[in-house]
């Protein structure tokens, strides 16, 4: 899953979402001019028939691994061998990180170190490079990191094409390699780690605001930009709901992740057309600010999905609206420390490894508010149990 686009379309969005790659740019799926009853145009050009059937299909899976662990589980596992990976330890483990750009990737790096200090019995040396999302930069990291004696090398590429050569560089150095979050176009590293994807994402917010407005309902469409892959293959499979429902789709506007201008469109379409039955988001750092701009306008918040961040899951709460929360979570940033470990071990490893990716309910909604943690935090972090909770992440 991961393309990336135009340079300065690439930095607004990489400080707003975890993951993004490189591939042209896609035509806008929809309309950003706010025409009436523009319905949900043509399908996104990033569009995978097999992939999204696939994405959807693991939405139904039954994962493997411990019940309580979910950042161990796998859906669908293949396993691969690592016997000849395998060592003595303690490990220095290295780590060429993207970015840490935005919440969620803060809150993703802040569990990953402390699962480095749960295992400090088997971790000598715990080494981060922060690429600060720049390509160059992430490629000169990798580099310095082969002459650093790692025994793992963890990446997550800030692009997928232009990040490739230096991942191969690394597995041909004798290193194994383990990448998360976000991909690159080579089998070289021992695995691959993600959660289910965009598709999933997608389509479960859609499936439920479809499923709540009422029939003939006028529904607004709020993205953040054109033409990103992860927020594309949400926003395609969103498409295929609305468009299986029927759905009044009066609007699909780019916000930007600004929360002033995502309340100045949703204001405008409520002067537009008096009333506005529900609201899909293709991420939720905004959803704060949709329900705000209807409680402005003295109008009901419709039925919308958000994301497992706090400030979101609290007015979720506090106003009993209807909601739903699918979420790519944060907890994936302990696999690829408990993966090298592994392969160090030359234990078998899930490659792709597939991780769960929870949906926040109304039934399990309580199970994930935390009153003592920032608005800005991520729910789905796994990190309770972890040295430093909850200080670490405050």
């Amino acid at each position: 899953m991961r393309r990336h686009i135009a340079a300065v379309a690439a930095v607004t969005l990489l400080s707003l979402v975890g993951c993004a790659t490189d591939e042209p740019a896609a035509t806008p799926s929809g309309s950003s001019t706010g025409a009436p009853g523009a319905g949900t145009g043509e399908q996104s050009k990033f569009f995978v028939q097999a992939d999204y059937d696939d994405e959807l299909a693991l939405l139904a899976a039954t994962p493997t691994g411990p019940a309580d662990k979910p950042w161990e589980q796998a859906l669908n596992p293949t396993m691969v061998d690592t016997a000849k990976f395998k060592k003595p330890g303690p490990y220095k483990i290295c780590f060429s990180n993207a970015a840490l750009n935005n919440p969620w990737r803060q809150v993703g790096f802040k569990t990953m170190q402390a699962e480095v200090e749960a295992q400090r019995s088997r971790i000598r040396e715990f080494v981060h490079v922060d690429a600060e999302g720049k390509d160059q930069k992430q490629i000169a990291d990798i580099n310095d990191l082969l002459g650093k004696d790692c025994d793992a090398l963890i990446v997550s590429p800030n692009t997928t094409a232009t990040l490739t050569p230096a991942v191969e560089a690394a597995c041909r150095a004798g290193l194994p390699v383990v990448v998360f979050d976000r991909g690159v176009n080579t089998k070289c590293p021992v695995t691959f780690i993600n959660p289910i994807g965009g598709y999933g994402f997608g389509h479960v917010g859609a499936e439920f605001v479809s499923q709540q407005m009422k029939p003939g309902g006028k529904l607004l469409a709020l993205r953040i930009l054109p033409g990103v892959d992860v927020l594309e293959t949400r926003w395609s499979a969103a498409k295929v709901a609305f468009d299986k429902a029927k759905v009044d789709v009066v609007g699909v506007e780019f916000t930007d992740g600004d929360p002033a201008k995502t309340k100045k469109i949703v204001d405008d379409y409520l002067q537009r057309y008096g009333t506005i039955d529900g609201v899909w988001m293709d991420a939720g750092a905004v959803a704060v600010a949709a329900v705000e701009a209807f409680q402005d306008a003295g109008k009901p918040v419709p039925p919308m999905n958000g994301e497992d961040q706090l400030d979101f899951l609290k007015i979720w709460k506090d106003k009993n609206l209807t909601a739903i929360a699918p979420t790519y979570p944060t907890y994936q940033w302990r696999t690829p420390v408990i993966a090298a470990l592994r392969i160090l071990d030359g234990q078998q490893v899930a490659n792709p490894w597939k991780l769960p990716q929870p949906t926040v309910t109304r039934e399990n909604l309580d199970s994930y508010l935390d009153p003592d943690m920032p608005p800005l935090h991520y729910a789905m972090c796994g990190c309770r149990d972890l040295p430093g909770y909850p200080q670490r992440w405050k």
